[in-house]
C-alpha cells in the first residue's frame, strides 16, 4: 500500500473526517498531519485530547497495514495511551509513530504528536492486534 492508496481508502470515513492526512512511512515509522481547526477544539478553544489520540491510533494503526499483507490481516487498535502535554488552538500537528515491537499478533506503536513549529504537545502509546481474515 502507497501513501496515496491510504489517503485514497480513508478519504471518506472518521480519518477524513478528522482531515488526516498521511505525509510518509519507512520501515519503522508513519508520520501524518492534522489540521487544528474549529471541528477539532475543546469548549474553551483548545485542541481536543480525543483528536489527539484519535491521531495517535490513526497514524499507528496505519504503520501496521504498511508492515502487513492487508489482504490476509485486519489491523485493530488494542489499546491507546496518552499524556497531553501541551496545547494548541490553531494550525496543525504533526504525528509521528515509531515501532516499539512488532510481534505475529500484536504491534506496539510510540506516537508523538507536535505542532509545526516542534512544539510537543501529546505522546501516546498505541497497541495493535493483528488478526486473520476469515478466508
Amino acid at each position: 500500500m502507497t501513501i496515496e492508496e491510504i489517503n485514497r481508502i480513508c478519504k471518506d470515513t472518521f480519518i477524513g473526517y478528522l482531515d488526516i492526512e498521511f505525509l510518509e512511512y519507512g520501515d519503522n515509522y508513519v508520520t501524518a498531519r492534522m489540521p487544528v481547526d474549529e471541528n477539532k477544539l475543546q469548549p474553551m478553544g483548545l485542541l481536543h485530547g480525543g483528536a489527539s489520540l484519535a491521531l495517535a491510533e490513526t497514524v499507528a494503526s496505519a504503520g501496521s497495514v504498511f508492515m502487513v499483507d492487508e489482504n490476509k490481516y485486519n489491523v485493530l487498535g488494542l489499546q491507546v495511551t496518552g499524556n497531553h502535554i501541551s496545547t494548541l488552538s490553531s494550525g496543525e500537528v504533526i504525528a509521528r509513530a515509531e515501532i516499539v515491537h512488532k510481534g505475529n499478533s500484536t504491534h506496539v506503536w510510540d506516537v508523538k504528536i507536535s505542532s509545526q513549529e516542534g512544539k510537543l504537545i501529546s505522546v501516546a502509546r498505541v497497541t495493535n492486534i493483528i488478526i486473520e481474515k476469515d478466508q
